[in-house]
C-alpha cells in the first residue's frame, strides 16, 4: 500500500554520506528522512576500506574539505567511541626512486602550507615507521592526521546518531516538481515523500537521480577491486602507499590503473588496493586487476607473499570529470542539493559533505565556500541540451 509523508528534508542514499546529511541536518532541528533501495551501506560505502586522508589531496577547494571533514570525524569518533572503529594511524607514502621522491617532497611542500602534517622520512628511517617493508625505497612522508574507520558501522552508527526516519528497499523514481519548477518531494515505488528539499547523496547513481529531477550532472561510476587478507596479527601500522596512487586517482583515463595501497584492520585482515577503471557497474572479476593488486602490495611487504588472500570484493566510486565532489544547491531545480561524486574519498569527505549541506538547508553561511562545488559546472551533453 502506497503511503505519503511530510518531512523537512529527503535524504536519497543512505550511505557514508547520506548518513553525514541526515546527521548534520537533524542536530540542526531538520525533520529528515533517509530513503535507499538497498540497505544502509549496500553501495559504495559498503565496499569501501575506511579511509580519512589529507594525505591524496593536492592544495585547493578538496584539501579544505578533507580538514573540515578531518576535524568533524574526530568530533564524531569522541562521541561514538569504538562503535565505529575509528584508528587515528597516520599515512605513510613511499617513494620507490629520487625523481617520484622529490615529486611527492614538493606536493608535501604545498599540502603543509594549507595545515596539513606532512614530515618527509629518509630512506634509512621508513623502517622506523614500517618494520616489515620493503627494503631499497628511496624515501617517503609520514602524515599523522590520515585515520581509517569501518565503513558501514560508521554510516549505521552516524544513521542511529541522527535520529532520522529511514526507509530502505524504496527506489526513488521520480522528483517531484512544482509547475515553477521547485523540488517538492519524491516519489517512490512505495508512496511519495513530501519535502522542501531533497538531497542527492545517491553516490554512482547520483547521476541518474538527477536525471529524475530534470537536471544533468555527469556522475560516472569507477570501478575498483579490494583484496582481503586472512586475519593476522597486527603488523602493518599505517595506511601505506606508493606516491603514483595521487597520480592514479587524478588519471582521466577509462583503462585500468593500480598503485599498491595496503593497511591493517582493528578486525586483522590486510586490506589491499588500489585499482581504478570505467566500464559502467559491471561488477564481475578482472583477473589482472586482482593480480596487479597482489603484486603491487609484495613489492611494499615481502611477507604478505605467503599470506592467503580470503575474497576480494568490487565496488564503483562516483566520478566526476573534474575529480570534485558535487555539493550544494542546484539553481536548475530550487531545493535540489547534491552531495555526491566524491570518487574514493566519499567515506573521508562525508562529514564535511554533510556539515555544509546543513548549513545550506538551515540558510547559514557554509564554512567553505562552494563555488567549485557547484553541481550545475558542467555543460550538458548536445543530447541533454536538447530536452
Amino acid at each position: 500500500m502506497s503511503e505519503s509523508l511530510t518531512c523537512d528534508v529527503v535524504v536519497v542514499g543512505a550511505g557514508m554520506t547520506g548518513a553525514a546529511c541526515a546527521l548534520y541536518a537533524a542536530r540542526a532541528g531538520l525533520d529528515v528522512t533517509v530513503v535507499d533501495r538497498g540497505p544502509v551501506a549496500g553501495g559504495t560505502t559498503g565496499a569501501g576500506e575506511g579511509n580519512l586522508l589529507v594525505s591524496d589531496k593536492a592544495p585547493g577547494p578538496e584539501l579544505e574539505l578533507a580538514l573540515l571533514s578531518h576535524r568533524l570525524w574526530g568530533e564524531v569518533a569522541q562521541e561514538l567511541g569504538r562503535a565505529v572503529e575509528y584508528e587515528p594511524k597516520g599515512g605513510l607514502v613511499v617513494a620507490g626512486t629520487p625523481e617520484t621522491l622529490g615529486v611527492l617532497r614538493r606536493f608535501a611542500a604545498g599540502q603543509r602550507a594549507d595545515g596539513v602534517a606532512a614530515a618527509p622520512v629518509p630512506a634509512d628511517r621508513l623502517r622506523d615507521l614500517e618494520p616489515r617493508l620493503a627494503a631499497g625505497l628511496a624515501g617517503g612522508v609520514h602524515y599523522p592526521q590520515d585515520a581509517q574507520v569501518m565503513p558501514a558501522l560508521a554510516a549505521a552508527h552516524l544513521l542511529r546518531a541522527s535520529g532520522a526516519r529511514l526507509l530502505t528497499g524504496r527506489e526513488v523514481i521520480r522528483v517531484l516538481r512544482g509547475a515553477d519548477g521547485t523540488v517538492r518531494g519524491v516519489r517512490t515505488d512505495r508512496g511519495d515523500l513530501h519535502a522542501p528539499a531533497v538531497v542527492n547523496a545517491a553516490g554512482p547513481w547520483g547521476g541518474e537521480l538527477a536525471a529524475r529531477a530534470g537536471v544533468f550532472l555527469p556522475v560516472l561510476p569507477r570501478r575498483g577491486f579490494v583484496l582481503v587478507t586472512e586475519p593476522l596479527p597486527p603488523r602493518i601500522r599505517h595506511k601505506v602507499y606508493a606516491a603514483d596512487y595521487v597520480a592514479d586517482v587524478a588519471d582521466d583515463s577509462a583503462a585500468l590503473r593500480t598503485s599498491p595501497v595496503v593497511e591493517g584492520t582493528a578486525a586483522g585482515p590486510v586490506l589491499i588496493g588500489a585499482s581504478r577503471e570505467r566500464v559502467g557497474f559491471d561488477r564481475s572479476v578482472s583477473l589482472p586487476a586482482v593480480r596487479a593488486l597482489a603484486a603491487g602490495a609484495t613489492r611494499l611487504f615481502p611477507f604478505l607473499s605467503g599470506v592467503r588472500v580470503m575474497r576480494t570484493y568490487a565496488g564503483f566510486r562516483p566520478y566526476l570529470p573534474d575529480h570534485l565532489p558535487a555539493i550544494g544547491p542546484d539553481p536548475r531545480a530550487p531545493g535540489l542539493l547534491h552531495a555526491c561524486g566524491h570518487e574514493g574519498a566519499g567515506i573521508g569527505l562525508a562529514t564535511g559533505t554533510g556539515r555544509l549541506i546543513a548549513r545550506v538547508l538551515t540558510g547559514q553561511a557554509p564554512e567553505l565556500d562552494l563555488t567549485p562545488f557547484r553541481p550545475d559546472r558542467f555543460p550538458p551533453e548536445p543530447e541533454e541540451a536538447e530536452r
